[in-house]
């Protein structure tokens, strides 16, 4: 989650709210405590105005607020905690990618790499979910690609990108022009930018939005018949 400082100074935060259930659904799933998330955002709230002089004056750069909860239980083992922390780091960041904040970014996907599967935590922000993806980011970066897209299962499903969910816009196999992105099928993390591009594109009624799995061959087809607009 992030805090930005608009053109009017005024500082403000990405649907925190989202986020903060977001971290709820995490935290049941590690069998640590719940929060009330309306506190949690007042308490996040208070904090940025204290340290707002941190939050850039920039429009390429931001504050990066990291809400953490950690089990404290005294012992080595693998159990339900008895104990919890939950406390926020803040950091001001600048773009994610060497390329900038709105420059295209290029990708790689192999399937030898497996980032989630059904009955795991590919729905969940958990620290266990980045340690498995330093290698495949490592081997994209050699290869002078800035990020892994995520495949999964033998037909090569499409499923997320390791630091956004995907989305594609094309004109589908009936003509229709259409944005489609893969399903909440536990495999993804659901975004609360990727819940906010839904919600727009519905309203703005421009074209088709459709939540399917889709695969690899659907994107190699799509872009060599020239099908495909754009990928997010």
């Amino acid at each position: 989650m992030k805090a930005y400082r608009g053109v009017d100074n005024k500082i403000r935060m990405f649907r925190p709210l989202e986020n903060m259930k977001r971290m709820n659904h995490s935290a049941s799933r590690a069998c640590l405590p719940k929060f009330d998330s309306e506190e949690m955002v007042k308490c996040i709230r208070q904090l940025v105005k204290l340290d707002q002089e941190w939050v850039p004056y920039s429009d390429t750069c931001s504050l990066y607020i990291r809400p953490t909860l950690i089990g404290t239980q005294p012992t080595l083992g693998v159990n339900k905690a008895n104990s919890a922390l939950l406390y926020v780091i803040l950091s001001p960041v600048g773009p994610y990618f060497k390329t900038g904040t709105f420059n295209p970014v290029a990708l790689l996907a192999d399937p030898q790499y497996v980032r989630a599967w059904p009955g795991g935590v590919g729905d969940c922000k958990m620290g266990g979910n980045y340690g498995p993806t330093i290698l495949a980011q490592l081997n994209a970066e050699r290869q002078g690609l800035q990020q892994v897209l995520w495949l999964f299962g033998d037909d090569h499903q499409v499923t997320e990108v390791g630091t956004m969910n995907m989305f594609m816009l094309w004109i589908n196999k009936k003509g229709e022009k259409e944005l489609i992105t893969p399903p909440l099928n536990g495999l993804i993390l659901p975004g609360v930018t990727r819940s906010s591009l839904l919600a727009l594109g519905k309203k703005w009624g421009e074209f088709k939005v459709t939540e399917k799995e889709f695969n690899m061959e659907d994107v190699v087809n799509g872009v060599n018949e020239n099908r495909v607009s754009l990928y997010i």
